[in-house]
């Protein structure tokens, strides 16, 4: 098993889960990351903070979960899940502590894998600290078949790594004071890989990132035009080997990485509406629309609403697959991010 870019057939799959979810008790990078529009809501919704998400958003989320893993599992995607954890312990460093963890909805954003490599990304956010550990038993499973199992530099997540405003220095929620990165924050097309800094991501982090991957890798970085910029799949995705899915609004076409000059550029359309709530505000960003997952170079699954963007895919040859998936955004995320390819097969 391994898995090197996001578009070889997709054989194995790690889905995650909402269970036991809570609003977020560290809200320092969230602040900067949420759309404006969300921000006069902010305080009365987080207010909440360390609490249990409602149940009955919980038990939305899980049908459009499930219905997406039936939908992977009839097109002969083998699915992995993590254990239920409880995240509503609190939890502290000698430097720090919070109320609770998150959740493991988004096991993307926590590993990265490389080929057969699977990495635990050193993630800037305290409540995520040990989000790891309900998946746990994949990751020793994974070792004894001859994965290389890695975590990258534990972070002390210490008041220096957090900006205290955005500045013309810092123009993100992090300073270069330790190595952080999210595994969402990157693009594999195979020994090349596209990052970006983002809130989460910082010039410390890809350089870690760079030298233990070696020279056989090189990391290609883009500039988000978008000052929320938390993941790189709400920008580009590479759909098949020459083709890059773009969104106009955060990336500028010109500033691309050389080695997709003989790339098919496929301008994704803007975003048909939708509607994610929690007390009225949407708190992920409207091109969440192009969070796809690849099942392979053809076959894309795509959320059901966003008709622009089907047909496109079609125009362009592939074979977009509809799947209802908006009551898993509030989660923060969507298909891609909701998963972690652990087997991707070269046709």
């Amino acid at each position: 098993m391994s898995s090197q870019t996001e578009w070889d057939v997709l054989e194995e799959v790690i889905v995650g889960r909402v269970e036991g979810a809570t609003f977020p008790s560290w809200d320092r990078i969230l602040k900067n990351t949420i759309p404006k529009k969300a921000l006069p809501d902010y305080k009365s919704q987080f207010s909440s903070k360390g609490k249990l998400i409602p149940e009955h958003i919980v038990e939305k989320a899980n049908v459009a979960l499930e219905n997406f893993i039936a939908l992977l599992q009839s097109e002969g995607v083998k699915v992995r899940r993590p254990n239920l954890f409880d995240f509503q312990k609190p939890f502290s460093t000698p430097l720090w502590q919070v109320q609770t963890g998150i959740s493991c909805a988004n096991p993307r954003d926590i590993f990265l894998v490389i080929n057969d490599c699977i990495i635990e990304c050193p993630m800037a956010d305290r409540g995520r600290y040990f989000e790891v550990f309900p998946y746990r038993e994949i990751l020793k499973e994974l070792s004894e078949n001859g994965w290389n199992w890695v975590s990258a530099p534990k972070p002390t997540l210490d008041d220096e790594l957090y900006s205290v405003g955005l500045s013309d220095e810092y123009l993100y929620s992090i300073t270069e004071f330790e190595p952080t990165f999210d595994g969402a924050d990157f693009v594999r097309c195979g020994k090349d890989i596209v990052g970006q800094i983002s809130h989460v991501t910082n010039g410390f982090g890809i350089k870690w990132l760079q030298n233990f991957l070696g020279a056989g890798y090189k990391i290609h970085l883009i500039k988000s035009k978008c000052p929320e910029a938390l993941h790189i799949d709400t920008t580009i995705a590479s759909l098949a080997q020459g083709k890059l899915l773009v969104n106009p609004e955060f990336i500028d076409y010109n500033s691309l990485p050389n080695f997709f000059d003989d790339w098919e550029i496929i301008e994704a359309p803007k975003p048909d509406s939708f509607i994610t709530e929690i007390g009225g505000y949407r708190l992920v960003s409207d091109w969440m629309s192009i969070n796809v997952l690849s099942l392979d170079d053809k076959r894309v699954i795509v959320e059901e609403k966003q008709k622009s963007l089907i047909k496109t895919l079609k125009d362009r040859g592939f074979d977009p697959i509809p799947c209802a998936f908006e009551d898993y955004y509030i989660f923060g995320g969507s298909f891609h991010c909701a998963t972690l390819d652990i087997s991707r097969i070269p046709k």
